[in-house]
């Protein structure tokens, strides 16, 4: 499979899974909350630092994100979004060439963030939000429509579906629809089914049998495994303990047809990555 996304200025090839490392610079993400963010401010050298550690060990994409939606997160300003993110982006753009994601559902956190070269628009909310189709748009950018019930603080609260894999079909083609109706073509859609998002663990591992049902007009899948809860429903592991968990489950996305997987453990992860699509030519 070949295909290009455009990503601003620069193209993600998909001939091969590509690895987008996670960079969050809040106070309080689940995993890596308040690493990148001290004293009240984004630590613009620690940013760096770790963006030039993730583009040594094969990250393609770099992830930024100024506000946390685990559940119970502190809500965060339009402003202090704003600083957090176009903080970030501005200083990977200065050093770095690379394609950079920013993980927002603001409109004005998209529209600047893609001014400064940004190359895609991360949206767990799947740009649902009053401006945020129009800012997509404008953008010219790449979108990624995430699948939510409910919101961040309320998502978790007894999640249920009348038939999963066909609840989120259902809402990619009304959401891809609407994206190309505000003048997203397709060729910038890519889809993540939101692993961990208004589902049970039996949700995500049924989710993770059947992703590659989890299709709309054969578009692009990204997936968000790493270090998350439905790991501790098989093994008891704090969140710094799931490394290995979370390589089989990237490993097992890929073997079942997403083609961008969003991680912390960059290193770990491209090295698996490489090994599956090495066997992957071979069984060709």
């Amino acid at each position: 499979m070949t295909r290009l996304v455009p990503c601003g200025a620069r193209m993600l090839d998909l001939s091969r899974p590509r690895v987008m490392g996670i960079l969050n610079v809040t106070p309080d993400s689940f995993s890596d909350g308040g690493q990148l963010y001290r004293n009240q401010r984004v630590d613009v050298d620690a940013v760096l630092r770790r963006a030039e550690e993730m583009l040594r060990d094969g990250a393609d994409i770099l992830d930024v994100g100024g506000e946390s939606t685990r559940p119970g997160a502190e809500q965060v300003s339009e402003a202090e979004e704003l600083d957090r993110v176009t903080g970030a982006v501005k200083a990977i753009v200065e050093r770095f060439d690379t394609i950079i994601s920013v993980d927002s559902s603001n409109p004005t956190v998209m529209t600047e963030s893609a001014r400064l070269g940004a190359g895609l628009l991360n949206d767990v909310r799947g740009f649902s939000r009053e401006g945020a189709l129009e800012a997509a748009a404008d953008s010219g950018l790449a979108v990624c429509v995430m699948h939510m019930q409910g919101q961040p603080d309320t998502m978790q609260v007894n999640p249920d579906y009348v038939d999963l894999i066909a609840d989120i079909n259902e809402f990619f083609e009304e959401r891809v629809r609407t994206l190309s109706l505000a003048g997203v073509s397709l060729d910038r859609i890519i889809l993540d089914p939101g692993f961990g998002f208004g589902k049970t663990a039996e949700h995500n591992f049924r989710m993770l049998a059947r992703l590659n049902e989890l299709v709309y007009q054969d578009l692009p899948v990204l997936v968000g495994l790493s270090r998350k809860s439905m790991i501790t429903s098989v093994l008891e592991r704090s969140i710094e303990d799931r490394l290995f968990a979370s390589l089989a489950l990237a490993t097992m996305a890929v073997e079942r047809g997403a083609r961008i997987v969003r991680v912390h453990d960059v290193r770990a992860t491209a090295d698996a990555l490489a090994m599956w699509h090495r066997m992957s030519q071979s069984d060709t």
